[in-house]
């Protein structure tokens, strides 16, 4: 399927009645369609989704379109918003250890790339911390820098281990076994039904 078949496709799957708090609704994204403003129609689309919950098929659409305009950080936010709705949203406020006091050194992508270990409270058999592993979203920044401080989407490798997480709780971020940094949880999510095991 073409591009603007892709973004016709998901706009399709937008509720007319909802409208983002600068008023844009899916009748904005069709204007952007037919004037071949395919970029311009993703990106109303993917802020549309902030408003109102919506189907996978929805953000496997447009993460296809994304791939097809090579947009490579739509496709991978697309990708991860698929992932959030068959498993859950998870956020926190994270805050990175200094560079003099952990073993980072350099900022890294905040795009979903990397994949820490993180201590949230569960135990081996021998009662020693176990550390589950989950991808890192950063919001509204591309990098963050040791000592920086984040609001982040984590992306569990086994969302079954996370389910017990609350806000307000503190989890810690390793990349190795020391600390690189600690998260306060601001929001916990489970799926919808149909996407429950």
């Amino acid at each position: 399927m073409d591009v603007p078949k892709l973004l016709e496709a998901a706009s399709l799957l937008v509720p007319e009645e909802i409208a983002t708090e600068n008023d844009i609704t899916v009748s904005d994204v069709w204007e952007y369609l037919t004037h071949d403003e395919w970029e311009m129609a993703l990106g109303l689309l993917e802020e549309l989704s902030g408003v109102h919950p919506l189907p996978l098929s929805f953000w496997e659409t447009l993460a296809t379109a994304a791939e097809q305009m090579r947009l490579e950080k739509s496709a991978a936010w697309c990708h991860w918003r698929g992932y959030e709705t068959r498993n859950g949203v998870i956020r926190a406020d994270l805050t990175l250890r200094p560079a003099t006091e952990a073993r980072r050194q350099t900022p890294f992508s905040g795009a979903g790339v990397l994949r820490p270990m993180w201590n949230i409270g569960n135990r081996t058999a021998t009662g020693e911390p176990a550390l589950n592993v989950a991808r890192l979203w950063v919001e509204l920044m591309p990098f963050l820098e040791p000592g920086g401080r984040a609001p982040v989407r984590l992306a569990p490798l086994d969302p079954s281990q996370w389910q017990h997480l609350r806000p307000g709780q503190v989890i810690t971020m390793h990349e190795d076994r020391s600390v690189a940094g600690s998260a306060v949880v601001l929001e916990v999510q489970q799926p919808p039904a149909t996407f429950t095991t």
